[in-house]
């Protein structure tokens, strides 16, 4: 049986991962929105329609995710979404660092520091799901 003395600093905590998470996310959804030619840029362009459709949309779902994660409800569903989310958006990082490879070292050096970057994003997303309270 869990000591509720000390589930209580564990599910603050937990909490907090959570709302950080979803602060990222949030802050991450609204540049999309006040800056898209960046995002525009790294879209694959594989991939059919306009750059800025897509742009729109992933931060439109970065928006919901964060809401999601925001609330203890969705918690564990919008975590595993947002950890699927990242591994499908990796592309725009790989066609990043390809388009950069012409830049300057230290902006090339920004887009391959961003490919592992997604691996703790990703393992803190399954965290929060992992720590997510049961519906």
């Amino acid at each position: 049986m869990t000591d509720p003395a000390a589930a209580a600093p564990q599910a603050r905590r937990d909490n907090r991962w959570a709302l950080g998470l979803a602060a990222l996310l949030l802050v991450a959804g609204l540049v999309h929105f006040v800056a898209p030619e960046g995002f525009d840029d790294i879209i694959p362009r594989v991939l059919p329609g306009s750059a800025r459709s897509w742009t729109v949309l992933s931060g439109a779902v970065e928006l919901l995710l964060a809401a999601g994660l925001a609330w203890p409800r969705t918690r564990r569903v919008a975590a595993t979404a947002t950890a699927a989310f990242l591994v499908a958006v990796f592309p725009a990082n790989v066609q990043m660092a390809i388009d950069w490879a012409s830049r300057p070292a230290p902006e090339f050096a920004m887009a391959l520091v961003r490919l592992p970057l997604q691996l703790p994003l990703i393992w803190w997303a399954w965290r929060v799901r992992v720590h997510a309270p049961h519906p």
